[in-house]
């Protein structure tokens, strides 16, 4: 089993930044891929980026240019640093492992609770 933690969500302005953090227990987090997605209201919920175990990454175009996805093994964190924020970008973002990297949230296995982005325009 992995355990997710979400964190560093909250209510921001238009062009501000918030970086999100993912902390994990459990197995190795080594051994899983790991990725953002995020649902607004009233939507499915959709891929926002992924880093693979090998530091590989791949972002949603929506956010390419503007988040970054990124990982600590010794700390067994996954973070998402948001830049140049807009009201489009409000939803709750979830964290998620799984052992293929991949936009695919169906083959992720555990997920986090999810954590709460608004952006005020």
């Amino acid at each position: 089993q992995v355990q997710l933690v979400e964190s560093g969500g909250g209510l921001v302005q238009a062009g501000d930044s918030l970086r999100l953090t993912c902390a994990t227990s459990g197995r190795s987090f080594d051994n899983y891929a790991m990725a953002w997605f995020r649902q607004a209201p009233g939507k499915e919920r959709e891929f926002v980026a992924r880093i693979g175990k090998s530091y590989n990454t791949y972002s949603a175009d929506s956010v390419k240019g503007r988040f970054t996805i990124s990982r600590d093994n010794d700390k067994n964190r996954v973070y998402l640093q948001m830049d140049s924020l807009t009201p489009e970008d409000t939803a709750v973002y979830y964290c998620a492992a799984g052992i293929a990297g991949t936009t695919n949230q169906r083959l992720y296995d555990y997920w986090g609770q999810g954590t709460q982005v608004t952006v005020s325009s």
